[in-house]
């Protein structure tokens, strides 16, 4: 052992620093990247699953409410805003898909990873940080929502929906979506001794949140003080953000739902690095 820790990475003797110790290699493997490489690991046991139900959701929905539904729409109404209404409830729930695993993904692995599993003080065991901890999960669903966005998008084309290239973009704008509810959903979820705060969560907050946001609808026909609790929403914004870049309808408001979106993710990462402080950190 003493022999060859003198041995640098080339096969020639290591320089030592002015301290006389040897000096870490200079480019590492981040330490978050190990993180979320756990969370990856997971996955694989059921990444088969995962890739058909990706497919068979967005299948489903568009042809039952999109195309059946939306057939009736359009005969009646002559489309939605100008375009039919499978174009118009796609990007929608699109987004909306992204909120739902974005919440799922940050409410029990987060508390199964802090009081059950206890994966994260496994992981604190190891040369990590709680910010690693935190910033390796949250990079790991955004690596999941870009699986399930890429699969959304070639459905979406598919199905004749997609009407412009931006919607390339489309696919970093659902991922940011999702993380704009990752990472205030894992803050909260730190802080939880019991799940049944994440059934509150969902029926008083992510559902009503999925029907009156814009994925179904224009909010323009809610009540007016329904407006402007949609428009605060962070989903009212993936929504637009991601129809707008679908049907290529592209403007300088959708920088505005970007910033907000990209506000959101980082207040709710903000928050996090204290909630995951105080919880793992004795």
């Amino acid at each position: 052992m003493t022999a060859l820790s003198g041995i640098g990475a080339s096969g020639g003797p290591a320089s030592s620093g002015p301290d006389g110790n040897i000096p870490s290699r200079r480019f590492t493997t981040p330490m978050w990247l190990r993180a979320a490489g756990y969370w990856a690991y997971q996955y694989r046991r059921t990444w088969r699953s995962s890739v058909v139900t990706s497919f068979l959701i967005p299948v489903l929905y568009l042809a039952a409410m999109g195309v059946a539904l939306g057939s009736l729409i359009d005969k009646h109404s002559h489309g939605v805003e100008g375009v039919s209404y499978v174009a118009f409830l796609a990007p929608g729930l699109l987004a909306g898909t992204c909120m739902q695993i974005g919440t799922n993904d940050a409410t029990y692995p987060v508390m199964g990873a802090i009081k059950w599993m206890r994966t994260y003080l496994a992981q604190l065991a190891a040369p990590l940080s709680v910010y690693d901890v935190l910033r390796g999960h949250l990079a790991w669903i955004g690596a999941r929502l870009a699986i399930v966005v890429s699969i959304y998008l070639a459905v979406m084309a598919a199905f004749g929906v997609v009407h412009s290239p931006w919607a390339v973009a489309a696919l970093p704008a659902a991922v940011l979506t999702g993380i704009a509810f990752a990472a205030p959903v894992s803050a909260f979820a730190a802080t939880q001794d019991k799940d049944s705060s994440f059934s509150t969560l969902y029926r008083f907050a992510i559902i009503p949140m999925f029907l009156f946001s814009g994925t179904f609808f224009p909010i323009s026909q809610l009540p007016a003080w329904l407006q402007a609790v949609a428009y605060a929403t962070p989903l009212f914004h993936g929504v637009a953000l991601c129809r707008d870049l679908t049907l290529g309808t592209v403007g300088w408001a959708d920088l505005g739902h970007a910033a907000y979106l990209l506000a959101v993710a980082l207040a709710g990462y903000a928050v996090g690095r204290r909630t995951f402080s105080r919880r793992l950190v004795v």
